[in-house]
């Protein structure tokens, strides 16, 4: 089976560079560690180019790499932490609060929440400013029950949607 076309390294530059360096900028929270980190993906993709066998698409392919570079980095700040270890604490479950304080992540949040119901809207946001599902309940006249069910199924919405775009959350 012949491999896969892919188009000029500018070209992939000018398709992802703004994709990726969000994507960057949400792991490291540090604009400038997130454009060396993009710098260096695209040169080990250039590296790399003979080794993409199109059993994905080109843009995971180049999260993939981002995200590698990523971990060798935080592996060689932290020797002795296992990457599990690394991607726990980087990436909990329940950190939705921690993960949105960063402007491009949540800018991007925003955007994809705009697109859900008003109610799944204002409890995935008060959750993210803090209020408990109790203060939600009252607040939106809904069950506490209610606010755990919608702010999870919104959650789990949202990591779909921030998957797809190439978010490795």
């Amino acid at each position: 089976m012949p491999l896969p076309e892919l188009p000029e390294l500018e070209e992939l530059y000018r398709l992802y560079r703004a994709d990726l360096y969000r994507y960057l900028c949400h792991l490291t929270h540090d604009p400038a560690e997130a454009e060396d980190l993009l710098s260096e993906t695209f040169l080990r993709a250039l590296k790399r180019l003979h080794t993409y066998r199109g059993d994905c698409a080109v843009k995971t392919w180049l999260f993939g790499i981002a995200r590698n570079i990523w971990l060798e980095g935080l592996r060689k700040k932290h020797p002795t932490a296992s990457t599990d270890d690394l991607l726990e604490g980087c990436l909990a479950e329940d950190t939705l609060t921690e993960r949105t304080d960063s402007r491009l992540q949540w800018q991007r949040v925003q955007e994809l929440l705009r697109q859900n119901d008003a109610r799944a809207r204002r409890v995935v946001q008060l959750r993210a400013m803090g209020y408990s599902y109790n203060e939600i309940a009252a607040e939106l006249h809904i069950s506490e029950s209610s606010a755990r069910v919608i702010e999870h199924r919104t959650r789990t919405w949202l990591k779909q949607m921030l998957a797809k775009e190439g978010y490795d959350l």
